[in-house]
C-alpha cells in the first residue's frame, strides 16, 4: 500500500478543475493500493469525510469563492500528517505549496506537482491595473521555481510541458491527464432538464459547461450565439457554472439583446443534473485559448455530446484527433458556421456522438490513476 498525502488549497465544495482532478484520482487510485490523504480548506459547515483533513481560513473579499487557510494550521497538519505517508503530491502553488514542500523536506519525503493552472494568462484578468508583461514575468518566475523544487511535475497536457520547459523547468515532468468517470456520463435525461429550465424540446441547443470567469472567453460564445440566432431564431446556449464574469456577461446579454437566447443556470449537481444537461444539447461548445487540458470536453463526449472547440494550449491533445470534435475557426462567424453544421446535419451529429463515446474511454480515470500509481512507485524506488 503506497499512502499519499495530497494537499491543495482548493476543493469541492469550491468547484473547479483543480477539485474534479483531486476528487476523480483519489477515488480511482484505490483501485492500485493507493491510499491517499488530502489536506484542503474548509469552507463552511460541510460535514467531515474519510481521508479528508480540513483547515480553517476566511473568505477573500475580492474572491468569495475561495479560502485563504491559516498557514500555520496548514504547517501543522501537513508535517503530521507527511509523517505517516510515502510521498507528498502538492495540487496548488499556494499555502499548500509552501506547506507541503516544507512538511515534506522535513519528513524526507518524495514530493510531486501537478500543474493545472497556466498562471501566465490568468493573472491579468484578476489584477488589470498591473502591467500583463510584469505579471506573466512573476508567473513564469514563481512556476519555475516551484516547479524546480519538487522531484517530479505532473502536467495535464502536452502544451503545457512545452511552456514549462520553456520558463526554465529541468525537473522531470509527466503528461497525466486528469482522467474521467466514464460511467458518470454515459446516460442523463436531456428531456426532463428542458422542462426544468423551459427550453423547448426540439429548440437547437449547444451549451458551456465550466467556470464562469474572464479567462474563459465566453463572451466570445456570446457572439457566436447572435450570429447563431440570426440563422435560428429558436437557437438556445446554455451556460452552466458560476464566477467571478458572471454579472458582466449578464449585463451584456441583457445590452445585445440576448436574454431569450442566453440562459445561465449555475452550478449543477453533478451525479444527476450534470448528466441531464449534457443529455439536452446538441452541441458542446469552448472557446477557451488558456486551458491545461480542457476536462470538460472529455466529460462532455463521455455523454456522447459533440464537441465543438478553439484547439489552444491544453485542448490541442484532446481535439487534435477530431474524433467525437470539429476544430472551429477563431472567429465568432467562422465558429457558428461550424455549429451550424452540426446542428444542421443529423447524420453527421449521429457519428460524432458515437466517436465521442468511444474516444472518452481512452481517457478514463482508471487508466490515468494506473498510471499515476506507477510514477508514485518509480519515485519510491528512485529513493530508496
Amino acid at each position: 500500500m503506497i499512502r499519499v498525502l495530497m494537499i491543495s488549497d482548493v476543493f469541492f465544495p469550491r468547484v473547479n478543475g483543480v477539485s474534479t482532478s483531486i476528487a476523480t484520482f483519489r477515488r480511482a487510485l484505490s483501485a492500485f493500493d493507493v491510499d491517499v490523504r488530502l489536506l484542503a480548506p474548509r469552507y463552511g459547515n460541510e460535514a467531515d469525510a474519510p481521508g479528508i483533513v480540513r483547515i480553517p481560513g476566511r473568505r477573500l473579499p475580492f474572491d468569495p469563492e475561495d479560502r485563504l487557510v491559516r498557514l500555520r494550521a496548514m504547517n501543522e497538519a501537513a508535517r503530521h500528517e507527511a509523517a505517516h505517508c510515502d510521498l507528498v503530491h502538492i495540487q496548488t502553488p499556494f499555502a499548500a505549496h509552501r506547506s507541503g514542500l516544507r512538511a515534506a523536506r522535513a519528513c524526507g519525503r518524495p514530493t510531486l506537482l501537478t500543474y493545472h493552472t497556466f498562471f501566465e494568462e490568468y493573472l491579468h484578468h484578476y489584477a488589470p491595473f498591473l502591467p500583463a508583461t510584469a505579471l506573466r514575468g512573476l508567473a513564469r518566475q514563481v512556476s519555475r521555481t516551484q516547479c524546480n523544487a519538487v522531484d517530479a511535475v505532473v502536467v495535464p497536457s502536452t502544451a503545457m510541458r512545452d511552456r514549462l520547459a520553456g520558463y526554465g523547468v529541468r525537473t522531470p515532468m509527466e503528461i497525466l491527464p486528469t482522467g474521467i468517470p466514464v460511467q458518470d456520463f454515459a446516460s442523463g435525461d436531456g428531456l426532463h432538464f428542458r422542462r426544468l429550465y423551459d427550453i423547448p424540446e426540439h429548440a437547437p441547443m449547444a451549451l458551456y459547461i465550466g467556470r464562469v470567469a474572464h479567462e474563459k472567453n465566453i463572451g466570445f460564445l456570446l457572439e457566436v450565439a447572435a450570429q447563431l440566432r440570426a440563422q435560428r431564431p429558436d437557437f438556445v446556449l446554455v451556460i452552466a457554472g458560476e464566477g467571478p464574469a458572471t454579472p458582466s456577461l449578464q449585463r451584456r446579454v441583457l445590452r445585445d439583446g440576448l436574454a431569450g437566447t442566453v440562459r445561465f443556470v449555475g452550478y449543477l449537481e453533478r451525479r444527476k443534473r450534470l448528466p441531464d444537461c449534457y443529455a439536452a444539447a446538441d452541441v458542446f461548445v469552448f472557446a477557451s485559448r488558456t486551458e491545461t487540458q480542457g476536462l470538460v470536453l472529455l466529460e462532455a463526449m463521455a455523454a456522447g455530446l459533440p464537441v465543438v472547440a478553439l484547439a489552444a494550449m491544453g485542448t490541442t491533445d484532446i481535439l487534435a484527433p477530431e474524433r467525437g470534435a470539429r476544430i472551429a475557426p477563431d472567429t465568432p462567424a467562422g465558429f457558428a458556421a461550424v455549429v451550424e453544421e452540426v446542428i444542421a446535419n443529423g447524420r453527421l451529429r449521429k457519428q460524432l456522438a458515437a466517436e465521442a463515446r468511444a474516444y472518452a474511454h481512452e481517457w478514463a480515470d482508471t487508466l490515468m490513476a494506473a498510471r499515476l500509481a506507477a510514477l508514485y512507485r518509480r519515485q519510491l524506488e528512485a529513493r530508496a
